[in-house]
């Protein structure tokens, strides 16, 4: 059994708080195929109340966090734009250590973002 799980955090950095109220979806990804694994929300602090992806259901492969950055634009009151610069923000990455803390934060504004691998 696999002992790794995965995790984010998302800061607002132009308002220069953690990202409540964010969706994030996470999809497995096969060749041209997306599965749909899971939608959370984050809380107060900018995470997800449990792992995205919990022990007992990671494995190595190719995965895909999409965050919904328009809708917590619009919904914090950010100038509109018609369309949105970022509105769905898709992270590609892949797990090939099972037995590893993967962590995929998202520092966003409403012109750019940044991630990495984090601890």
């Amino acid at each position: 059994m696999a002992e790794g799980y995965l995790t984010t955090h998302v800061l607002d950095t132009a308002r220069g708080c953690p990202a409540a109220g964010l969706k994030i979806a996470l999809y497995k990804v096969a060749g041209n195929s997306h599965r749909k694994i899971i939608e959370m929300v984050t809380n107060a602090d900018g995470r997800t109340d449990t792992p995205i992806l919990p022990k007992a259901a990671f494995a190595a492969g190719q995965y895909e966090l999409v965050f919904f950055a328009g809708d917590y634009l619009d919904a914090t009151g950010t100038p509109p734009e018609s369309p949105r610069f970022l509105d769905q923000i898709p992270i590609r990455f892949g797990i090939s250590d099972e037995a590893a803390h993967y962590h995929v934060p998202l520092l966003l504004s409403p012109f750019g973002f940044s991630t990495y691998r984090g601890s």
